[in-house]
């Protein structure tokens, strides 16, 4: 083991003494010199998605140590890009969301930072909108979005409501490293920090800003009662519990059933240890409750509450469809009970990440909608919200990512699964009435439009070793160009992190126009393709 992580050991030993829960934690790994090195071997990194990382004591551990190191270089950061700055707060239910976010606020307030802070845990979309709103410098909200228990993490948003940007995050980290992670952090009482005034509670008036913003989305709001639908939810012991059902309150559906097990927060996920509605799992528990009963439909939203999965009753199971599918289904539902109704405005837009399917693609073409690819992270949709905005050239109807994350509208900056439960029970109650299921609606799409199949690969490695087994794989496909995989060839290879295109027929080189990331995307003949990151 390196003398400088005994050393960084040995003083964390020391300087937690204060804090009984990080001390003993680290006190029982004395002498286990593969543990020590586990959380000491780097610090946590701050990059566009914050901090993330495993609960506990150390540099590589989410902590209240490393949560108040972020902070205050966001502070340095914020102070000197601003006059009065100020900053949303919220968390979720995850285990020690609601101690970081007052420390984060505390650490605000004593570098003079105005606090706007949620008195109770709210989904991430909410936390955007709470940024525009209340016209926020930058916001935080503590979460890992659907990642095991024994994570957590910190997301910093810009002034126009999305995750911050490479530059912007890139400048914060560079603050960050400067603060001495114990003998450089200013910090206040948090109670003492709302008797001053310099942190406030959030109003219930912006949530009720929210829910209308969400509900004036609707397309066709009187298929609710045409089309009554039998509904189960889970919001995954997170924290879409109480917006999703007053959002689905408002809209008119009245036979919701949630999930008894998993309706109230609980950072430890007692019955769903992967909270992911990505994956069947998810909905083991909604799955029991159904049984018998002729649900329609079956709705998870993840603990952070901007990515919703659905189930939908196909008469002798329950199917699960894909992020793609939904994003899809939407999209067409969308568009085209605009253009029914004749409110489909001049210049649509349509924005996906770039790993989103190509069936998104003909459908907007079918509508006369321009499509805008932009990479993984939802970020980018938002940046593309601001920009068609700021030079009226298109109006953003609809974004998505294959991972089951959507906005509908521009009243937040991030996906949100409130709006999309509540158009994706619309569109059910709306197929009903007409003889359909979602899934059979899906299946009209691919017979209208062709089928596309994608499949998402993910493969965890950890640690040191499992950081230098990425990095090495990297570079071996970049050394190693693919020729062909799976009986089709490869015609052009996109290098996202040397921004180049390279088309593999004529040699011929151009530029992605897209920012940096360490992804290669591999376009193939008859439309298919591969990506890897």
């Amino acid at each position: 083991m390196k003398q400088e992580i005994k050393d960084l050991y040995g003083l964390w030993l020391k300087k937690t003494e204060g804090n009984a829960e990080l001390h003993d934690e680290l006190s029982a790994i004395e002498g286990k010199e593969d543990e020590i090195s586990d959380r000491f071997y780097r610090a946590l990194e701050f990059g566009t998605g914050g901090l993330r990382g495993v609960l506990g004591a150390g540099t590589n551990r989410m902590n209240v140590f490393t949560v108040n190191q972020a902070t205050q270089g966001l502070a340095d950061y914020l102070n000197a890009k601003y006059d009065s700055p100020s900053v949303a707060i919220a968390h979720d239910s995850r285990i020690n969301s609601d101690v970081f976010a007052k420390g984060a606020a505390g650490v605000l307030a004593a570098n003079g930072i105005k606090v706007y802070i949620y008195p109770e845990l709210v989904p991430t979309p909410m936390l955007s909108f709470a940024v525009r709103k209340l016209h926020c410098s930058s916001g935080i909200i503590i979460t890992a979005s659907h990642n095991p228990a024994k994570y957590n993490g910190y997301k910093c948003y810009s002034h126009e409501g999305y995750q911050m940007t490479d530059a912007e995050a890139n400048a914060t980290y560079e603050c960050i490293r400067k603060v001495d992670i114990f003998d450089d952090v200013r910090t206040m009482d948090f109670d003492e920090g709302i008797k001053s005034g310099k942190i406030e509670f959030i109003d219930s008036s912006v949530n009720e800003a929210f829910y209308e913003c969400v509900l004036s989305r609707r397309v066709n709001p009187d298929a609710v009662s045409k089309g009554k639908l039998k509904l189960i939810y889970t919001p995954l012991n997170g924290t879409g519990n109480k917006p999703v059902r007053e959002v689905l309150k408002r809209a008119g559906f009245d036979d919701v059933t949630v999930v008894p097990s998993q309706e109230n927060p609980d950072g430890h996920f007692p019955t769903c240890p992967y909270p992911n509605p990505e994956i069947r799992q998810a909905f083991e528990e909604a799955l029991k409750l159904a049984e018998g009963k002729n649900v329609d439909l079956l709705l998870a939203t993840d603990p952070d509450c901007d990515r919703v999965g659905i189930a939908v009753n196909t008469g002798d199971d329950y199917r699960l469809m894909s992020g793609n599918e939904v994003g899809v289904l939407l999209t067409e539902y969308i568009l085209s009970s605009m253009k029914n109704a004749g409110t489909l405005p001049k210049d649509p837009v349509i924005v996906k990440s770039f790993v989103t399917t190509s069936l998104v693609d003909r459908v907007a073409e079918s509508y006369g909608c321009a499509i805008h690819d932009v990479l993984t992270g939802f970020k980018y949709i938002g940046q593309q919200i601001l920009k068609e905005e700021t030079t009226g050239k298109g109006t953003y109807m609809f974004g998505m990512e294959e991972s089951y994350g959507c906005l509908i509208g521009t009243y937040a900056r991030d996906k949100d699964a409130i709006s999309a439960t509540a158009a994706l029970c619309e569109a059910a109650a709306y197929y009903k009435e007409k003889g359909m299921t979602l899934w059979d609606a899906m299946v009209a799409m691919y017979e209208k439009y062709g089928y596309y199949k994608d499949t998402v690969k993910s493969i965890g490695l950890k640690g040191i070793e499992g950081l230098a087994k990425i990095q090495e794989i990297m570079e071996n496909f970049r050394k190693n160009p693919l020729k062909a995989l799976g009986g089709y060839e490869v015609t052009s290879i996109c290098d996202h992190k040397k921004n180049t295109i390279t088309e593999v027929a004529t040699g011929e080189v151009k530029e992605t126009g897209l920012p940096e990331s360490n992804v290669l995307y591999y376009d193939m003949n008859d439309g298919a393709w591969l990506c890897i990151r």
